[in-house]
């Protein structure tokens, strides 16, 4: 196998992975691997004009790769915003994690107040930042809710009813994104959406492991 066919192919396949790859950042490094390949590959057959088409490839990625670093240095953060980046936002660049927060917004809960009610519809999707909440499942408390948990994930894409009442028991302060804004913005961006439904998964896992243990300690 020629030099010229190796790089023809490693043109052709980083292509193929970045139109498969859903992280930004990989496709952006896919696109200018190609260009980078597709650049050698011409320098090996006529010359300089050869070289164009691909160079300009590695010029538009490396402007898209800096104009992104850009949107993460300018992009702000609260203290409780930066704790999202590393929980239910793990997998999104500071300016696509800037721009899902912005659909939302802060709020401070008392005790007493409800969040979700059993049988019917999830309004808002929820973050607690900081306070409790209590679980409760046909009249039986069934769990406990901390900072760092999110509420409403179970049912907030599918539009179904929740499956408990969730009730703040104490001065709590929570992220909150009105479902339908919510599920109108993930559908238009397929990305996030995809980080949070990774979020969604592993928040109900966390939620189940624990009702377990909270049911074999009881027992």
């Amino acid at each position: 196998m020629t030099a010229t066919m190796v790089l023809f192919q490693a043109c052709f396949l980083a292509l193929l992975c970045a139109m498969l790859v859903r992280s930004v950042r990989s496709n952006h490094a896919l696109i200018g691997l190609a260009g980078i390949a597709g650049i050698a590959m011409a320098a090996r057959q006529e010359g300089a004009m050869e070289m164009l088409a691909p160079f300009l490839v590695v010029l538009v990625a490396v402007v898209q790769v800096g104009s992104r670093l850009l949107a993460d240095r300018r992009s702000k953060f609260s203290a409780d915003e930066e704790v999202m980046l590393t929980g239910p936002l793990t997998g999104l660049t500071r300016a696509r994690a800037r721009h899902f927060l912005d659909q939302g917004f802060w709020m401070t809960g008392r005790a007493g107040d409800v969040l979700t009610r059993e049988g019917e519809e999830v309004g808002q999707l929820y973050y607690l930042a900081s306070g409790a909440a209590k679980v409760v499942s046909a009249g039986h408390l069934v769990g406990t809710l901390r900072s760092g948990q999110l509420i409403g994930e179970a049912t907030i894409l599918s539009a179904d009813a929740a499956t408990a009442t969730v009730t703040v028991t104490e001065a709590s302060r929570f992220w909150c994104a009105p479902a339908k804004s919510l599920n109108a913005y993930l559908a238009a961006n397929d990305d996030v959406r995809h980080v949070l439904e990774h979020g969604f998964n592993q928040s109900l896992r966390e939620k189940l492991q624990a009702m377990n243990r909270a049911s074999a300690a009881q027992a």
